[in-house]
């Protein structure tokens, strides 16, 4: 017992030295349960809409209101042709389409059926899902309330439905779960691997002791993370290549887009994940430290990029928390080209933010990192 005693006080002592490793061991895990208790709700609401009404009437009025007060749509965008409401869609700026045509009004009053069109993002199931479900749970509120006035007023029950939803999926119409979850996968796949190989990069070096070797050499620290980072790129283009290839062959993913803009992009991702991994490897002290916070990276990657849950139902916090990691912009890279079919003009503020991240956080790792022991 004396033996197991001074291995006990022995081991405490080293935990209150390595502070930074007790930290996270304590921190982390209370922090991460706040931000996804409170991050994560899969009852997706103000879904961004786009609106044509061709109508402009009040009866269009009212049925737009019935809309934005279930508190499942917001309208940010009002369209002044079908061409508008394609591009807002396409572009990811709007989840829904509403179209309500000039007649609408004209069939409404004259007891006939009056056809309204809701385009949905499919490409989002669970999105698409409470979208769905919505829109026709108020076009048959909104039914009955006309088919009850009527009755009262003439004592004739109408058997006509006077509001005909027409729910229109676009991108993934049969709610294919692997061409929504596949894409995201291989982001999940390279997130993991890029970052917490290269986070572990220096730190190796250093407890190795050939940190030593590097520092009396003529290279510059930029050169040094360069070195660190473009031997797993190409490991970074096996994999991806490997994940399209079961994908298309396994599970039948379609393609739309342009494969060579796929893999442009999907290069500006891979280094902003071994970026990132080395910008945690200039703070670590030890492989262990390195290890934990790429996984404090890697559940935030996974619960806030929108890959398990739709990012609109996320508070306004973690919805701005989720634009600060790369897994976030690579997804509708991802889902845009493969499900959409779309080009660079409507993803160049994606590209933007991943051009962002690389300079930002290789600039913090030359910085971070000095060019002696420490």
């Amino acid at each position: 017992m004396r033996r197991l005693r001074a291995l006990l006080i022995k081991e405490f002592i080293q935990m209150k030295r390595d502070r930074m490793t007790f930290g996270m061991m304590v921190v982390l895990p209370i922090i991460q349960l706040l931000v996804f208790g409170f991050a994560i709700n899969t009852d997706v609401k103000h879904l961004p809409t786009v609106v044509f009404d061709q109508s402009l009437q009040q009866e269009s009025r009212d049925l737009l209101d019935s809309f934005t007060a279930s508190g499942y749509f917001d309208v940010k965008n009002i369209a002044q042709n079908y061409q508008q409401v394609t591009e807002a869609i396409e572009s990811g700026k709007s989840k829904v389409g509403i179209i309500i045509p000039p007649d609408f009004t004209e069939n409404i009053k004259h007891g006939r059926s009056a056809t309204v069109q809701v385009i949905v993002d499919a490409s989002d199931s669970l999105a698409a899902s409470s979208a769905i479900s919505t829109a026709q749970m108020i076009g048959q509120i909104k039914s009955q309330e006309i088919i009850v006035k009527k009755m009262q007023n003439s004592g004739v029950q109408s058997t006509v439905t006077p509001y005909d939803i027409r729910i229109r999926p676009w991108y993934n119409p049969d709610f294919v779960s692997a061409f929504y979850m596949v894409p995201g996968i291989l982001g999940i796949v390279l997130t993991m691997t890029m970052v917490m190989i290269t986070s572990m990069a220096i730190v190796r070096e250093r407890e190795r002791g050939t940190l030593e070797q590097l520092i009396v050499t003529p290279m510059k620290s930029h050169e040094l993370m360069l070195g660190k980072i473009i031997p797993y790129i190409f490991v970074g283009y096996v994999q991806a290549t490997l994940a399209l290839i079961v994908g298309i062959l396994v599970f039948d993913l379609p393609i739309q887009g342009s494969i060579t803009l796929l893999y442009g992009l999907t290069s500006l991702f891979i280094v902003a994940s071994l970026t990132l991994g080395v910008l945690i490897s200039t703070i670590s002290q030890t492989q262990m430290q390195a290890m934990q916070l790429s996984f404090f990276i890697f559940m935030p990657s996974v619960l806030l990029s929108g890959f398990m849950f739709p990012r609109e139902a996320m508070p306004t916090f973690f919805y701005l928390l989720g634009d600060l990691l790369p897994l976030t912009f690579y997804l509708e890279i991802m889902r845009g080209i493969v499900l959409k079919g779309i080009g660079i003009n409507f993803l160049w503020s994606q590209t933007f933010a991943l051009i962002a991240f690389i300079i930002a956080t290789l600039a913090i790792s030359v910085i971070k990192f000095q060019k002696k022991i420490v």
